[in-house]
């Protein structure tokens, strides 16, 4: 029955055998291309190649379903009719040319982001205007698709007779359900038994990204983008975690306020008092780029002389590798919540964040950004958070140059500072959120800027124009009468790229930030562990204003220095670090503890840490809770009232 029934499907095993071949190819180019780089050796490679086949395989099962269901069902009239075999040979073409053009793709993504497809190729489906665009122009887009068409054409013209083979064989339907049933068979052992981490099989995170298959990878990231805590992470009894974060947080000072974690922080008598504040959140801006903060690069001049005028955080880490993971640090000190941002789950809005705390203590608050900030959620967050926004749709004049991301950076800082000015004549301080977008490919830019070529610069010239950037929005504000009163916080988003073999590479989530308000802030460097959730709170202390909030960051220049932690996302998994060891809490409730040297870059595997463990999962576990049940809120008003009215009666 099976040799009666198979010729029908000698097509669907030529087109299967070819992605196997295909598979292969692009993955031997992904070892010489990033693999070598990243410590995969030959065995590595080899590993991942039999291991690879597999995971094709298995994604072959999937991806021609379809196929497989019209050659079981359509009878011998039809699918041995000419037109059929004209329409076999237009699918094929137009399969191998998708597969092809998927595959340069999967290298190019890998190029940018050291792993195959994961959430980030989620989110940038979820906003085509500014993806497409920045495609189109960072990358040979017409030259690549050519090219697949070319070797398409070429490949269906090779395999014309094996393609056609199923257009010529008499069969019936009884034969070809035998087949079908194997086939059935197959596709549901593979549903019942594998999943994504059938096929990792080696320490090195780059080996098993290689050795994973780029549309399996995809469909995972997609069907886990939002999932429940609790059903795929290490969790612990609530009522335990919170009393291990409230010791924890009370090293950080403040009183708490109930029984969970809201604290009221009083009036310090050294503080700067209020004092307008302006955050520069500036895109990729990682400390390997500057010599200040240890880099091997010198593309930040102008940022590392304002650093010997400021105070500068010389530990500090970023939370993950988005801006949406940057901004909901430094906004609601809030740990990464695994899979996706808050910025981008639903009932973010009210929620606990540093402009409610400013807007209680009497400021004006706003957020701009230089492109259309519907692009990740961010105009509908700082909306339903209380903020002013302003974006591209605020700029009604000419502009100095635009990408398909947004204006320059110069135009952003202009348009700031004229809101500044306004907002300047009421009497009222300002806080400000600024989020830069022109580091970022396709790194365009206006000429003229020394040392920035508009075009064709890479990633050294978009840091370099957002170097001279942020030194014109410091030389220019110093001229307005705000300026003297204004504290500017420049901090990135995030690392250029993650980079390297360990599953959280945290020398690729180094990045500066610095305080200057050379009026009122003494040149000075701080060593102690520093991430972003800490921003906010590290700002209130330091203008010493009496303000309450559940924050989970600390105020690291008033905390201890001993037993900091920090926090780190990557993908699906989500990390705590102290004193050298690293807790790593994954998928299917698994927990990964490392022994992390900064000095020469290194990890060990390390025994389980209790300890630390119960840590991590207190914070995400926590911070989970929190945020989906709505109770992530600003401090009720009658509970800092209350604290007010207890430390005016002592």
């Amino acid at each position: 029955m099976l040799r009666t029934g198979w010729p029908r499907f000698r097509p669907l095993l030529t087109l299967f055998a070819w992605y196997l071949v295909a598979g292969l190819l692009l993955r031997a180019a992904l070892w010489w291309s990033f693999g070598r780089v990243a410590d995969v050796s030959d065995t590595g490679l080899y590993g991942a190649l039999v291991a690879g086949v597999a995971a094709d395989a298995v994604q072959g099962l999937y991806l021609f379903a379809p196929f497989v269901l019209v050659a079981w069902l359509l009878p011998d009239r039809v699918y041995r009719s000419t037109p059929m075999r004209l329409t076999v040979l237009a699918v094929s073409g137009l399969t191998l040319f998708g597969l092809t053009f998927l595959a340069a793709v999967e290298y190019f993504f890998f190029e940018e982001f050291d792993s195959r497809f994961n959430l980030v190729s989620v989110d940038y489906l979820l906003y085509p205007t500014e993806v497409v665009g920045d495609i189109w122009t960072a990358y040979p887009v017409v030259t690549v698709a050519t090219i697949a068409a070319m070797l398409s054409i070429a490949t269906v013209v090779l395999l014309r007779r094996p393609l056609l083979a199923g257009t010529q064989a008499s069969t019936t339907l009884r034969a070809r359900s035998a087949v079908f049933a194997v086939y059935a068979l197959l596709l549901g052992t593979a549903i019942a038994l594998v999943d994504k981490d059938s096929f990792t099989f080696s320490t090195n995170r780059v080996t098993n990204e290689i050795a994973a298959n780029g549309a399996g990878s995809f469909f995972n990231a997609l069907r886990t983008s939002e999932i429940d805590y609790h059903a795929f992470y290490a969790t612990r009894e609530p009522q335990a975690n919170l009393q291990m974060l409230r010791t924890a947080l009370a090293q950080g000072g403040g009183h708490f306020l109930d029984a969970g974690l809201d604290r009221a922080f009083p009036v310090r008598p050294d503080g700067l008092g209020r004092l307008n504040v302006v955050v520069v959140v500036s895109e990729s801006f990682g400390a390997e780029f500057s010599r200040a903060w240890g880099g091997d690069r010198d593309w930040t001049p102008y940022f590392d002389a304002y650093s010997k005028q400021g105070l500068m955080f010389a530990n500090m880490y970023a939370s993950g590798t988005r801006t949406v993971r940057g901004l909901e640090a430094i906004t609601a000190s809030i740990p990464p919540i695994p899979s996706t941002s808050i910025l981008h789950r639903p009932g973010n809005a009210g929620i606990a964040n540093w402009g409610s705390v400013m807007r209680d203590l009497g400021y004006e608050t706003s957020f701009f950004y230089g492109g259309y900030g519907q692009f990740d959620d961010m105009n509908a967050f700082f909306a339903g958070n209380g903020f002013e926004v302003a974006d591209r749709r605020a700029i009604d004049g000419p502009v100095r140059f635009e990408n398909i991301w947004g204006v320059a950076d110069e135009d952003l800082y202009d348009l700031a500072m004229r809101r500044f000015d306004t907002l300047a004549t009421s009497g009222k301080p300002f806080f400000a959120i600024i989020m830069n977008t022109s580091n970022h490919k396709p790194y365009t830019f206006r000429p003229g800027v020394p040392g920035v070529k508009p075009e064709g610069g890479g990633r050294e010239a978009g840091v370099r124009y957002a170097d001279y950037a942020q030194a014109y929005l410091l030389r220019e504000a110093a001229k307005h009468r705000w300026f003297d009163d204004t504290l500017f916080v420049i901090v990135a988003d995030h690392g250029a790229r993650v980079y390297g073999r360990e599953d959280i590479p945290l020398k690729t989530y180094r990045i500066p930030m610095l305080f200057y308000a050379p009026k009122y802030l003494a040149p000075g460097r701080v060593d102690t562990l520093t991430t972003q959730i800490d921003v906010a709170p590290t700002v209130l202390g330091l203008l010493g204003l009496p303000y309450s909030a559940p924050f989970f960051g600390q105020d690291v220049r008033h905390a201890p220095a001993k037993d900091r932690v920090a926090f780190f996302s990557h993908n699906h998994d989500v990390a705590i670090y102290r004193d050298g060891a690293l807790a790593i809490l994954g998928l299917k409730k698994s927990v990964k503890n490392m022994r992390y040297d900064a000095a020469t870059d290194s990890y060990a595997p390390a025994p389980a840490d209790p300890a630390l463990d119960s840590l991590a999962v207190a914070y995400y576990q926590t911070a989970y809770d929190l945020f989906r049940e709505h109770r992530y809120v600003p401090t009720p008003t009658a509970l800092s009232r209350t604290h007010v009215a207890r430390v005016g009666t002592q």
